[in-house]
């Protein structure tokens, strides 16, 4: 079968289209060399299974791997340490058997260890179970590695922490007692995270089992020349012409490299097979902000049940604050360890440009006024000419929006809600043909820069605060700046003005070779 673009569940190399995983796959190695204990917490969808599973491949020839996962384990088995010892002796013979044929696991350490299960002793607790593995570690040909995927699926997380408590021991002790050499597990939340998860009448009983962990500070996320390799394997095979680092780069921007991401816009691309080009991109990008999916359902979740995280969020966003990175903040290290949050020279910034328009959606969705979901300013045939949006009527119509309807708010409500407003007042128009994008680069200028992608064409908007005639000049500089950056002549400027009178009318400009069409909003 012909390879594809890999969306659901594991990746492998002979069936689908793939980023070259070696160079990562080397430097997980030196951990395990290092006989290190780690946590690959990583957010969801991000290709931790996918790696998992090829890191156990290139262990193979030294080590004996034992791969496991907690996702198929029901809620039951983790009712008490009984019932999870037994479930997790049952899981570990599975996965063992294979080794004991090739000879490299001995075969009566897994005979004691399914005898032990057998017997559905109430004494065959996780002291008893570790005690079998510690034998069968002991008699293995090669050191053994033991993978478990999916390790914040257990929903009795104490029995959890004493799973990891018994792994501590026998990690402490190894000198004298045999252990696994390697232990990885993977999933959402780190193991100083697991706590959040516990429920609330148990929270009194964590305690850190585990703080032997060695950091994993292995990128996963995909680079330019990581989505590269894969670019290049697909045209390898379809040969369309494309500009293989020019697409590169430009899908890293979109997503930052989020791995889920790149592969649903790589997979679109493909399955349009109009072209590999930015103006497909960008429809790619529309068409997945319109979908539903388990990420994005996440993403909002976290969004909407956490107020702090909510907040924070809100003020990056539509108040473009200047938030320190400082991971001790409990909101920052959710949006860290959730995706949606990572460091930009030392500053917190959303992780990439589509979760920052899926997060403004959801905004505008839930805090649209009445009066603007009503308003016959949002018509949308009046702004769109023979398949072209009129942005000069769009920044028009939305400042004779903000007169009729905003009059009485005061400058302060003006401030931290316009931004929010021009994007409620904006989507409606150009949904279904176009989207839009929030420039983070801009974004600790205290100032919000707007990229507008209808059909072909693409919009440049800077909203501001009108702070008189100095303030208007360096608002101008950074626009042509921004514009040159983008390669584009015309931009367009909202200002935001306190004063009841409008200080000067809307105007077009022609400064530094460049067209900028102003507006002013009373407020």
């Amino acid at each position: 079968m012909p390879k594809k673009f890999n969306v659901n569940g594991v990746c492998y190399p002979d069936r689908h289209y793939m980023v070259d995983l070696n160079g990562r796959l080397r430097k997980i190695k030196t951990l395990i060399d290092n006989g290190d204990y780690f946590v690959i917490n990583r957010a969801r969808q991000y290709g931790k299974t996918t790696t998992l599973r090829a890191l156990k491949a290139y262990l193979q020839p030294e080590y004996i791997v034992i791969s496991m996962s907690f996702q198929k384990m029901s809620s039951a088995k983790f009712r008490n340490e009984y019932s999870f010892a037994q479930a997790f002796a049952r899981d570990f013979i599975k996965k063992a058997e294979n080794e004991t044929q090739s000879g490299r696991i001995d075969r009566n350490g897994l005979l004691e260890l399914e005898v032990l299960r057998k017997e559905e002793r109430e004494f065959f607790d996780l002291a008893e179970l570790f005690e079998a593995l510690s034998n069968i570690c002991d008699a293995a040909s090669q050191p053994v590695v033991l993978m478990i995927d999916e390790v914040d699926q257990a929903s009795n997380n104490q029995v959890m922490l004493d799973f990891l408590g018994q792994i501590r021991e026998y990690y402490l002790n190894r000198e004298e007692t045999a252990a696994f050499h390697s232990v990885i597990l993977a999933g959402v939340y780190d193991i100083k995270n697991l706590r959040l998860k516990i429920r609330p009448e148990e929270v009194h009983r964590y305690n850190s089992p585990w703080n032997i962990t060695a950091d994993f500070d292995v990128d996963m996320s995909f680079s330019p020349e990581d989505i590269s390799t894969m670019l290049r394997s697909y045209e390898e095979e379809h040969h369309t012409g494309m500009d293989i680092r020019q697409m590169a780069e430009e899908l890293y921007d979109d997503t930052g490299g989020y791995p889920y991401l790149v592969s649903c816009l790589c997979k679109k691309l493909d399955e349009k097979d109009a072209g590999w080009n930015r103006q497909k991109l960008r429809e790619a990008v529309r068409n997945l902000l319109k979908e539903q999916n388990t990420l994005f359902e996440d993403v909002i979740k976290n969004v909407r049940n956490n107020q702090e995280f909510s907040n924070l969020t809100e003020q990056l966003l539509i108040n473009g604050a200047n938030v320190v990175f400082e991971r001790s903040n409990p909101a920052i290290d959710l949006g860290v360890m959730f995706g949606i949050l990572q460091e930009r020279d030392g500053k917190t910034v959303i992780s990439n440009v589509i979760f920052e328009t899926l997060i403004l959606n959801y905004f505008i969705s839930v805090r649209t006024t009445e009066a603007l979901i009503n308003s016959e300013y949002i018509e949308r045939p009046q702004y769109i000419q023979d398949g072209r949006l009129d942005m000069e009527k769009v920044v028009q119509k939305f400042a004779a929006f903000m007169k009729s309807e905003y009059r009485k708010e005061d400058g302060a409500f003006i401030e931290r809600q316009g931004r929010l407003l021009f994007l409620g007042f904006l989507r409606p128009i150009i949904n279904g043909q176009g989207h839009y994008a929030v420039e983070p680069q801009t974004r600790k200028n205290m100032r919000m820069d707007i990229q507008v992608f209808y059909g072909e064409e693409e919009f440049v908007v800077e909203l501001k605060l009108w702070r008189g005639p100095a303030y208007e000049q360096k608002g101008y500089d950074q626009l042509v700046d921004y514009l040159e950056a983008k390669e584009l002549r015309q931009g367009y400027l909202i200002s935001f003005s306190r004063n009841r009178k409008k200080p000067k009318e809307d105007q077009w400009l022609h400064y530094k070779g460049h067209d900028i069409y102003e507006v002013i909003v009373e407020c």
